[in-house]
């Protein structure tokens, strides 16, 4: 984890769902405010960071600076508001919202890999994109 991090996320990098958003709330955040720690990275030992491999790899994982752990929509809702877009998700921890969306992020976990495969041209298209409009801001 990072120390000088308000919040420190764990999330899977194979899934490029889950990697296009953390690019996302990367590029959103000021310097120190998230810490993205790709699981699946060659290397990575979960019980250095205080956790089973397995639970990890269940539903995202982000521990905030005090060392508390928030998983699934709520550590999302803690990454975005660190990122500084917390007003996009905000609303979904309001009922009726919350346990709709705590449901469809479960949902979302367990099936994440082959809902990336259906997705993959759309997620390639958005990650052009996106370099392609960071390239073009660069040379402005």
């Amino acid at each position: 984890m990072s120390a000088a991090a308000t919040l420190t996320v764990f999330y899977d990098g194979a899934c490029p769902v889950c990697s296009l958003e953390m690019d996302n709330l990367g590029r959103h955040c000021r310097a120190g405010e998230l810490a993205l720690v790709d699981i699946s990275a060659a290397g990575f030992q979960a019980e250095q960071h205080g956790f089973v491999a397995r639970d990890l790899d269940a539903v995202i994982h982000a521990v905030r600076a005090d060392g508390s752990v928030v998983r699934g929509m709520d550590a999302l809702r803690a990454a975005y508001a660190a990122a500084g877009l917390g007003w996009m998700l905000r609303w979904t921890q309001h009922a009726p919202f919350r346990s709709t969306f705590d449901a469809a992020y479960r949902f979302f976990a367990r099936h994440r890999r082959p809902i990336s495969r259906a997705l993959a041209p759309l997620i390639g298209a958005v990650a052009r994109a996106r370099t392609d409009s960071a390239q073009k801001g660069r040379r402005s």
